[in-house]
């Protein structure tokens, strides 16, 4: 069954963060708060974890996963943005918002759609998260904890531990923080497109 250990919420204990960081780098799944909602996660270049992330969601590869990143500077280093695409994302960042762009030659093929190359990228707002990036100093692969079948995602730690048992490792237990999972907006084309409508204010799209 799955570990579930208790987390500050807004000043995490750094000894867990680094066993999560550890977990995560030997291939664990783990579920952890955001400032949507719960998120699993696992280690960038694990394609097994990958597999079992897609198992558990029963999505398949046109599914788009998210790229959690601490900053703006490293959303560059894995996707291509322009000016325009550059500022707008300044000015909603960090944020309940997922972005779909172009990835770079730096993503595994694996990760992104198969057909458009692109990949969900985001900068999260909430403590636990940021201080887990900053701790394994690179990006977490991540999806929304929405099970087959739910209608909303999980956001109780008891409750993860006791849906998904032996299907993850690890869970970061930071209390609930919310069911409305990011907003999604897909910047490739020549205006934003809305995908799915969530927590982030449509605003400074013009989409409202």
């Amino acid at each position: 069954m799955a570990r579930i250990v208790n987390i500050h919420p807004d000043t995490p204990q750094q000894r867990l963060l680094a066993q999560a960081a550890e977990f995560i780098r030997n291939g664990a799944i783990v579920a952890l708060p955001t400032d949507s909602c719960y998120a699993l996660c696992c280690h960038l270049g694990d394609r097994e974890a990958l597999e079992r992330i897609r198992q558990i969601r029963q999505v398949d590869d046109r599914h788009h996963l998210t790229l959690m990143v601490r900053d703006l500077s490293e959303i560059a280093h894995f996707a291509r943005v322009d000016n325009a695409q550059y500022r707008l994302l300044k000015a909603v960042t960090p944020g309940s918002y997922t972005f779909i762009l172009e990835g770079t030659k730096e993503l595994p093929r694996r990760v992104m759609h198969p057909k458009r190359k692109t990949i969900g990228l985001r900068v999260p707002d909430h403590p636990v998260v940021l201080a887990l990036l900053e701790e394994l100093n690179e990006p977490l692969l991540t999806t929304t904890l929405q099970l087959p079948g739910d209608e909303l995602p999980l956001t109780e730690g008891w409750e993860i531990q006791d849906r998904l048992e032996d299907q993850l490792e690890l869970i970061l237990d930071a209390g609930g923080c919310g069911t409305e999972p990011t907003t999604v907006i897909d910047l490739t084309g020549p205006a934003p497109e809305l995908v799915r409508a969530g927590r982030g204010s449509l605003t400074p799209f013009g989409l409202d």
